[in-house]
């Protein structure tokens, strides 16, 4: 190569590199704390009923880094610049566990990958569909949950939906209402679970 062939490659890269890094930075999100805490059990570590919770599933187009934008009835998008901190999968999973616990006090909840025994406990399992800002200015939390006792028999299968208004425009108000939609939601499975029991 040419001295001049290699001078104009080698701006040419720095030229690229100056582009590169002109974007501005990704802004990142985490679903707000849950202002629940998780009573404590009794002294002797006892709980009345155990439920081992799964990671809840995500619908495929919601399993991505950035937050999803519902554009009209049938267009989704993801947000370049506006990114989950974390997998959405183990923010929602941390959140249903721990709201759970604090909903259900005589009950010891337990992740999946918690290293109890599961003998004697129930498992619960949430598909989510939806989870996603709307064209409308409205949060929507949506999917499906199931109960099942600690033989694998079927106790409640149900879907769960909730929407939230924005409080104003912009994500981080969009994480918040996406936040308390989940809360929500989780708040009637508890709901329901103590009904069954």
């Amino acid at each position: 190569m040419t001295p001049i062939k290699a001078l104009a490659a080698g701006l040419a890269t720095l030229w690229l590199a100056g582009c590169a890094t002109d974007a501005p930075p990704a802004n990142r999100y985490t679903l707000p704390d849950d202002a629940l805490a998780a009573p404590a059990l009794s002294a002797d570590g006892e709980a009345e009923h155990r439920l081992v919770v799964a990671r809840p599933s995500l619908a495929r187009f919601l399993a991505v880094d950035g937050l999803v934008l519902q554009l009209d009835d049938i267009t989704v998008n993801e947000a370049n610049r506006h990114r989950w901190a974390e997998p959405l999968g183990l923010q929602l999973e941390r959140r249903l566990t721990a709201r759970l616990a604090a909903r259900l006090p005589d009950t010891r909840v337990l992740g999946e990958t918690a290293g109890e025994p599961r003998e004697d406990a129930a498992t619960l399992r949430l598909t989510v569909d939806h989870f996603q800002g709307r064209f409308d200015g409205r949060a929507v939390v949506a999917g499906q949950w199931q109960l099942r006792d600690a033989e694998g028999n079927l106790q409640a299968l149900s879907p769960f939906s909730v929407e939230v208004p924005l409080a104003r425009d912009g994500y981080p108000a969009l994480v918040r209402a996406l936040g308390r939609g989940w809360n929500r939601a989780v708040d009637e499975i508890a709901g329901e679970i103590k009904r069954l029991r």
